[in-house]
């Protein structure tokens, strides 16, 4: 991937980078394939042509992880039961800057610990071995051609479970149509009705219209989610909306670009916003939500017609946040 240097992280020069900049890499990619001898690939059972290519030519490519291991936070089609979990995957570094970040930790100030494809591959390995019920990819944008590079190595070499990409949705289609067949499980934000909002918290202009454009396209490729007998996910698109206190229309204007797409689509309601990072700066974000504010937007998503999915109904008290300090950043 190439380096981002800091003076153009986040906002529309972060934008520009990660998604056209890197698209490049498909055109040298797709050139050096088709130079390994087929014969190569009858010498060594159970090795594609794209897979020798992919160990040998990409295994010094590098990702950046803060965390892996199974995850039980996410909604209940991506955990399965108290013994399996998601395969989650926390990457460092980010394509937004939000004021608010949860996990400032690693998507700001890019703690983690660099890892190989080849090593990434035997991450993804060991959690289906654990019995995790998906390989679920957090903040991974800014590692696409790497983790696509990976999950072609891993399957290969012995990958089942479902691909969940897990997203903010500032990304060009263009990406999203290279991970046709590469993600089963699409699980991104709609952050932003409001692109005023988006710039002043996010540095991310236009951040609806993008939005909009990359979860159609994820939506065409996976459609609704379907889940296999035991209620677990295996393919398909969750979208997520987190409340921002102040900010109703906000979410009103969210939920209204999702209905537009499909009434049908599975939609997860977060209450957890917390004033974290630098959102004391902006007083409107001081605070967690009301319990007024989290009802309004539940009866506009009901309005719409959006009956599937999840609403996280807010918590009294202090919202529980990972440390990503701790060997185990969810450790309580």
């Amino acid at each position: 991937m190439i380096a981002i240097p800091p003076p153009f992280q986040g906002g529309v020069w972060g934008w520009f980078f990660y998604n056209v900049i890197n698209e490049f890499d498909i055109y040298y990619y797709n050139i050096i394939r088709i130079y390994i001898p087929p014969n190569f690939c009858l010498k060594n059972p159970g090795f594609s042509k794209t897979a020798i290519l992919l160990y040998f030519i990409y295994m010094n490519d590098k990702v950046k992880i803060a965390w892996f291991g199974k995850h039980f936070g996410e909604e209940p089609p991506l955990t399965g039961t108290a013994k399996q979990g998601a395969g989650t995957i926390f990457f460092s570094d980010c394509n937004l800057r939000c004021v608010f970040c949860q996990n400032w930790q690693i998507s700001h100030e890019n703690s983690g610990k660099e890892y190989t494809i080849s090593g990434l591959a035997k991450i993804m390995l060991d959690l289906q071995d654990q019995g995790a019920v998906n390989i679920d990819l957090v903040t991974p944008t800014p590692w696409r051609q790497e983790i696509r590079s990976t999950v072609i190595l891993a399957r290969e070499l012995g990958l089942k479970i479902p691909i969940a990409w897990n997203s903010n949705s500032y990304e060009s289609v263009a990406a999203i149509k290279d991970l046709a067949g590469i993600v089963d499980i699409y699980l991104p934000d709609f952050k932003y009705g409001d692109d005023e909002l988006a710039a002043k918290y996010s540095r991310a202009p236009k951040y609806s219209e993008v939005a909009d454009k990359t979860i159609r396209e994820m939506y065409r490729q996976v459609g609704i989610l379907q889940t296999d007998e035991n209620d677990v996910a295996q393919k398909g698109i969750i979208i997520r909306h987190m409340i921002l206190p102040n900010n109703l229309e906000n979410s009103f204007l969210a939920l209204e670009k999702i209905a537009a797409i499909d009434k049908n689509i599975h939609l997860s309601l977060m209450s957890q916003y917390a004033p974290l990072y630098h959102a004391a700066e902006f007083p409107e974000l001081n605070r967690q939500i009301t319990p007024e504010e989290f009802a309004a937007v539940e009866k506009k998503k009901l309005e719409l017609g959006l009956d599937f999915g999840w609403t996280q109904e807010p918590e009294a008290g202090e919202i529980f946040i990972p440390d990503f300090n701790k060997q185990n950043p969810f450790e309580k």
